[in-house]
C-alpha cells in the first residue's frame, strides 16, 4: 500500500510539472510570436521596404486655430521655432511648441472656469452654513427655555422645602418672623 502511495504521489508530481512545462512553453511561444512581429517591423523599417512610413509631414494638413494662433503673435516672451512649413515640410519643433502653447491656454482656460465657479460655490455653502446656524440658534432657544423652566420648578421645590424645614425648627415660617416683630420674642429655643 505504501509503494502504490509513492507511485501515485510520483505521478501526480510529473503531471504538475509537464503542465507547469506546458505552461512555460506557451508563454515563451507568445512572446517569441510578439517579438517576431515587432522584429518584422523594425526591419521592414531598416531595410528601407516599399511600406516604410516615413515622417516627413509632406502630406499633412496642418490648421492652427485663430485664437492659438494669435496667442503664440502676442506672446513677445516665448520665441517661435519659426513657421509651421519649411520648405513644403512640416517644422516639427514650431508643431510641438504651438501645442505647448494649446496646453497653456486649455490650463488657463479650465484655471479661469474654475475661480468662476468657485463664487457659486462659495455663496452656496455660505447658504447652507447660515440656515445651520438658525436652525441651531433655534435650538439653542428651546433648550435654554426648557432649562430656565426647569429650573425655576426646581428653585420653587427649594425654597418650598427650605421654608419647610425652617418651619418645622422655628415652628413658623422665617418670612412671617421678620414681618411680625411680635412674635421674634416669643420664639423658644431647645
Amino acid at each position: 500500500a505504501y509503494r502504490m502511495e509513492q507511485n501515485d504521489q510520483t505521478k501526480k508530481d510529473k503531471t504538475e510539472r509537464i503542465q507547469k512545462v506546458r505552461s512555460m512553453w506557451t508563454l515563451i511561444m507568445e512572446i517569441l510570436t510578439s517579438l517576431k512581429k515587432e522584429k518584422e517591423f523594425v526591419d521592414s523599417v531598416l531595410e528601407d521596404c516599399v511600406d516604410q512610413c516615413i515622417l516627413d509631414g509632406t502630406n499633412v494638413v496642418f490648421s492652427v486655430p485663430s485664437l492659438l494662433a494669435h496667442r503664440v503673435e502676442n506672446d513677445t516672451h516665448e520665441l517661435c521655432a519659426g513657421n509651421v512649413y519649411e520648405a513644403e515640410k512640416l517644422n516639427l519643433l514650431a508643431v510641438i511648441q504651438l501645442l505647448n502653447e494649446a496646453l497653456r491656454t486649455l490650463r488657463d482656460e479650465h484655471h479661469q472656469s474654475e475661480l468662476k465657479q468657485q463664487p457659486q460655490f462659495i455663496e452656496d455653502k455660505v447658504t447652507i452654513c447660515k440656515k445651520l446656524l438658525q436652525s441651531l440658534e433655534a435650538k439653542s432657544q428651546g433648550i435654554e427655555q426648557q432649562h430656565c423652566v426647569s429650573m425655576s420648578g426646581s428653585v420653587s421645590e427649594k425654597q418650598d422645602d427650605w421654608k419647610a424645614k425652617w418651619k418645622s425648627f422655628l415652628g413658623v415660617c422665617p418670612i412671617n418672623l421678620i414681618l411680625d416683630q411680635n412674635t421674634v420674642s416669643s420664639v423658644q429655643f431647645f
